[in-house]
């Protein structure tokens, strides 16, 4: 699926959506991977969901973290930046990423290639880009519960 976010507020919108249309993270562990170039509007986006989610406080983006937890009405949430981080798998384990995959919850990445294949399947991929009209955004799902949480999407931005 592609859309145009043609300004902040389309963004969080979609960020909206992705919280409403989030599958039961009690019986999930959900992995969104966000990609796209500094300032494309990646952590524009979590933060929505996050609020979306019920998230009150302070919402780090976690460049230099690295990994911010957050409980949500929803489940549990772990927002990770691995832009800092070397190519490769090492440094996420040493993260504590294989705990964080394996219990329910959600896993939002930021720069999921930077992991390569040591991020395992993603359930859903969104990839955001600059353009003339605001952002463009590409999603894609790789699982049942990716396709599920992509049909949210559809409704709410202008498709290019």
């Amino acid at each position: 699926m592609e859309l145009t976010l043609p300004d902040e507020a389309a963004t969080l919108a979609a960020g909206a959506a992705l919280a409403r249309g989030l599958p039961d993270l009690a019986a999930h562990q959900l992995l969104l991977g966000l990609s796209g170039e500094l300032g494309s509007g990646k952590t524009t986006l979590a933060r929505a969901l996050l609020r979306a989610l019920g998230v009150t406080g302070t919402i780090r983006s976690p460049t230099f973290t690295l990994v911010e937890p957050y409980e949500t009405r929803a489940g549990p949430v772990h927002h990770l930046d691995l832009y800092r981080l070397k190519p490769g798998g090492t440094e996420l384990e040493a993260l504590g990423y294989r705990d964080l995959r394996a219990q329910p919850g959600l896993v939002i990445v930021e720069w999921p290639e930077r992991a390569g294949a040591a991020l395992g399947p993603v359930d859903l991929a969104l990839a955001l880009e600059h353009r003339a009209e605001g952002r463009g955004l590409r999603a894609v799902a790789a699982t049942d519960a990716g396709r599920q949480w992509l049909a949210a999407l559809s409704p709410f931005a202008v498709s290019s």
